[in-house]
């Protein structure tokens, strides 16, 4: 099986940015499921939810991460498997149906944020963010709230990493760094 980059963790913990880092970094494909679901649905995440529901949203997640799960692409001239790195959404892990599927393919590296920060890099765009205008609570309460009901869900990742003091190229160099020891370590035991 070729290897799978995996990250997740809360928004705006450095994901996307991080995955094309990461990506380019190993001259690997770039998988952003947001941005996927985006341009299969024609709309923005926002949007999905507002005229179709967030359940809506997560079943298209879940699909769309059961079909990274099943692919079997190879490199045209090898015929190795092609690695990737793939960006998942906030909320994937939190469905066990995803942890599940991502757990087969790769590692998995939950980024993670000290609230404030994550507050400070969300900014304006806080009331285009649907998990975070719900309930009509103070931007900051409501990120700490979303971080402890997903807790469990991103310790099942297998290495987690806080992006809040990092720029994007220490956090992937980090996240590469931990992929790799990782990776060896894995393989070690299997053999």
């Amino acid at each position: 099986m070729a290897p799978k980059l995996i990250l997740t963790g809360f928004m705006a913990t450095g994901k996307s940015v991080a995955a094309k880092a990461c990506a380019e970094i190993l001259g690997w494909r770039l998988i952003d499921c947001d941005a996927v679901i985006v341009a299969r649905a024609g709309m923005p995440i926002a949007e999905i939810f507002r005229t179709r529901g967030e359940a809506c949203f997560r079943k298209l997640e879940r699909d769309l991460i059961a079909e990274l799960a099943g692919e079997r692409l190879r490199c045209p001239q090898s015929g190795r498997p092609l690695p990737a790195v793939i960006a998942t959404g906030g909320g994937a892990l939190v469905d066990s149906r995803n942890f599940d599927a991502l757990n087969r393919i790769g590692v998995i590296v939950c980024l993670t944020a000290r609230p404030e920060v994550i507050a400070r890099r969300i900014g304006a765009a806080a009331a285009s963010r649907p998990m975070l205008t719900q309930g009509g609570k103070p931007l900051d309460e409501r990120i700490a709230e979303l971080i402890e009901a997903r807790r469990e869900a991103y310790a099942r990742a297998h290495l987690a990493l806080d992006t809040s003091d990092l720029t994007i190229e220490e956090t992937a160099a980090a996240i590469i760094d931990a992929f790799g020891r990782h990776g060896r370590k894995s393989w070690a035991t299997s053999a």
